[in-house]
């Protein structure tokens, strides 16, 4: 029972220290510097469309953006900074109506958080740079990543290879 007893408070312990680190952000030093503007400077640069998703949130229709049918050859990049995301070598059909990829350029030039919007849990997908909200990431996506990157056009340039 005394052996038993001292396991449970390891085991409360253990799960305590890992809560405390998991609830900590660690810094993470990135290859580049955020870009913070006021909602009007981004309102006067961006479509309304483009800042109805970048800045508010928002999704795109399915099957409206240009890029989804896109094949060529590519970066796309993000339309409120250009801080390449993704390539035309990750992106595959997935038949959900919106761009999407296996993985990004660079995993630092990504942020993810939770949201928990509509009921769900989903995680959000946001440009690491600008904080522009991209779209989300399931763990459905083709091999050898499992993920599919759900991108709404609208967030997105596309620079063809030359």
């Amino acid at each position: 029972m005394k052996n038993l007893i001292v396991l449970l408070g390891i085991t409360f312990s253990i799960a305590s220290c890992a809560q405390q680190t998991a609830d900590k952000k660690v810094p993470t030093t990135l290859p580049f510097d955020k870009i913070e503007k006021q909602e009007s400077e981004w309102k006067k640069e961006l479509s309304d469309l483009d800042y109805y998703v970048l800045r508010e949130k928002g999704t795109e229709r399915a099957f409206t953006s240009d890029l989804l049918a896109n094949k060529k050859e590519g970066t796309y990049t993000c339309k409120a900074c250009s801080l390449p995301l993704f390539t035309s070598g990750a992106k595959f059909k997935s038949g959900t109506g919106w761009p999407s990829f296996s993985k990004p350029i660079n995993k630092v030039n990504v942020a993810e958080e939770d949201d928990r919007a509509y009921g769900m849990v989903r995680t959000e997908v946001l440009c690491a740079r600008c904080d522009g909200h991209l779209g989300h990431v399931f763990p459905d996506g083709p091999a050898p990543t499992g993920l599919r990157y759900c991108i709404n056009g609208a967030s997105l340039k596309f620079s063809e290879k030359e």
